[in-house]
């Protein structure tokens, strides 16, 4: 059935364009299509408010600007954020890890992905001691070269996600489940840590004032697509499972 917003079709070849971005998700196929339907609500309202859509980027930035704004963070919310996590604000900290990637490329079916990757894990989890083994028969890295080994990381070497999981295993853990990243499924160990020292509040000020107020504007952003989405007429798709958040969770594409 086709996707139709407020009475027009999604373009076929703009789904081509938009799926290989979203690779990484449990269904790539309906993240592209939700993600366009966003695009699709944001530009008739940019239309409707007499903004320019000849460029798309600039008339949705236009709209969410002027009726999606946040307030910037404030000095107590900052230092709260700071002592409430200081394993953010470590320097000098380092992990070496291993990992083995299990690479989503277009047209890969992830369910069976999965289930294989699963085995494997299952398999080190039985016996850890075939991780360098596994890694350089299975891994799409190229790290598979040398067992799997990704040698010493520190915060901001990798993406936020991959980052989280490295960082919360203790030295000589395997994490017990896989781990998937825009990149794919991962199996990953941490073989070392290097504890560091935590920064001074003054020297991360400033850091911290702009990531919350980013997560403000985020906020404020899905808040206004939900409202868009409620009042748009869209037929050949349910958006009511909290998809347009995860979609539109880092702003528009």
């Amino acid at each position: 059935m086709p996707v139709i917003v407020n009475g027009v079709e999604l373009n076929d070849a703009d789904l081509e364009q938009e799926l290989p971005q979203h690779q990484q998700a449990d269904n790539p196929m309906r993240a592209a299509v939700t993600a366009l339907v966003l695009r699709r609500v944001l530009l008739d309202e940019a239309g409707r408010q007499g903004l320019d859509a000849a460029d798309e980027e600039a008339a949705i930035g236009e709209l969410l600007a002027r009726e999606a704004t946040a307030p910037e963070a404030d000095e107590a919310a900052c230092r709260r954020h700071y002592q409430m996590h200081p394993e953010r604000f470590m320097a000098g900290e380092l992990v070496e890890a291993d990992h083995i990637l299990f690479q989503v490329t277009p047209g890969v079916n992830l369910d069976m992905l999965r289930g294989h990757a699963t085995m494997v894990l299952e398999a080190l989890l039985a016996d850890p001691s075939r991780f360098a083994e596994v890694a350089r028969e299975q891994s799409n890295c190229p790290s598979a070269a040398v067992g799997g080994s990704l040698g010493q990381l520190g915060r901001g070497d990798t993406v936020p996600e991959f980052e989280r999981a490295l960082f919360a295993l203790p030295a000589g853990g395997l994490l017990p489940q896989l781990l998937q990243t825009r990149h794919g499924l991962h199996i990953l160990r941490v073989t070392r840590r290097i504890e560091g020292r935590l920064l001074p509040y003054e020297h991360v000020a400033g850091q911290i004032a702009a990531a919350l107020t980013a997560m403000s504007r985020d906020t404020a952003w899905r808040q206004y697509i939900k409202l868009l989405v409620g009042r748009a007429r869209i037929e050949g798709i349910d958006l009511d499972d909290g998809e347009p958040e995860r979609v539109y969770s880092a702003g528009p594409a």
